[in-house]
């Protein structure tokens, strides 16, 4: 073997062997970065999901609340309806007309 394909061969197997050295700690610290950005990440979504909670139980009161105004609105209308007579009338102009 001469001495340029040596040197070739000890070049080649140095460039390969510092290629897998390379790519194997590129692996190694991504995949810690990647369990340190996990860990992150779900306390980022645990808190995400426990404020879209606390929004959701909001809505649900205010959505309550509402309700019940309604409801007393309505009972209201039905207590006035009682005891008031109303009766059905066009307004044409100025003047109202019975409607009949």
């Amino acid at each position: 073997m001469s001495r340029a394909s040596k040197l070739t061969l000890a070049a080649t197997s140095l460039f390969a062997a510092g290629t897998v050295f390379i790519v194997h700690f590129q692996q190694k610290f991504e995949k810690e970065n990647s369990e340190a950005g996990s860990e992150a990440d779900h306390k980022f979504a645990t808190q995400a999901m426990h404020e879209g909670v606390v929004r959701d139980m909001e809505q649900q009161r205010v959505k309550r609340e509402r309700q019940l105004d309604f409801d007393m609105q309505k009972a209201l209308e039905e207590e006035y309806k009682r005891e008031q007579s109303v009766s059905a009338s066009i307004v044409i102009g100025d003047k109202a007309v019975p409607n009949s």
